[in-house]
Order: C-alpha cells, then structure tokens, then sequence
C-alpha cells in the first residue's frame, strides 16, 4: 500500500514505515503529525485518483527528529573588478516516520 501527498508544494511517494525529510515545522521527537493533503491511495491492486485530493483519506506521521541538509554555497561575481562574495545555507528539515495511511 503506497500513498501520494502533497506538503509544502513538494509531492512525496510513501508507505507506512518509510521515514521521509519534509520542510522544518515546529514539533519534538514523538509528536505526531496528519497530512491531509492526499492526491492518491494504492492499495493492492486498487488505485484511487483525487480530484485533487481523495475525500476522507489522511496520513499520519510521527517526529522523529530535526536535521540539516547538505550545505550548498552561494558565489557571486563581478567580472574584471575583483569583487568576489561567497556564503552558504543550510536548509533545516523535519524527519518524520509514516505511521498510517487512511483511505
């Protein structure tokens, strides 16, 4: 049985126990967490298309933990005025481990 949501404008393929990283939201490790935003529910040989979501289906998840992603670096530069500028950025996430699919 697989799902596929949709939270913070990303789509995710899930199944129950997968652990996935979603943007950061407030929350410690055990707290739980529904997705209501649920485009489609397989389950065996069923698959359930919304328009755009699937009524009454919902998943729900629980924290596992925060975490930071790669470190990705920023360069700009000015072409024969030796100006150079470089920063980096981390973006936080939020690990969080599917615990049931509702369709």
């Amino acid at each position: 049985m697989y799902a596929i949501i949709e939270d913070g404008g990303r789509q995710y393929k899930i199944q129950e126990g997968q652990e996935i990283a979603v943007d950061y939201r407030e929350g410690k490790a055990g707290d739980k967490i529904e997705f209501p935003k649920v485009l489609a529910v397989s389950s065996g040989d069923s698959l359930t298309l919304g328009k755009p979501t699937v009524d009454g289906a919902s998943v729900s998840a629980e924290v596992v933990g925060v975490e930071m992603g790669d470190k990705i670096f920023i360069q700009k530069f000015r072409r024969r005025k030796n100006a150079r500028r470089r920063t980096g950025h981390r973006q936080m996430y939020t690990k969080v481990k599917i615990s049931k699919i509702e369709s």
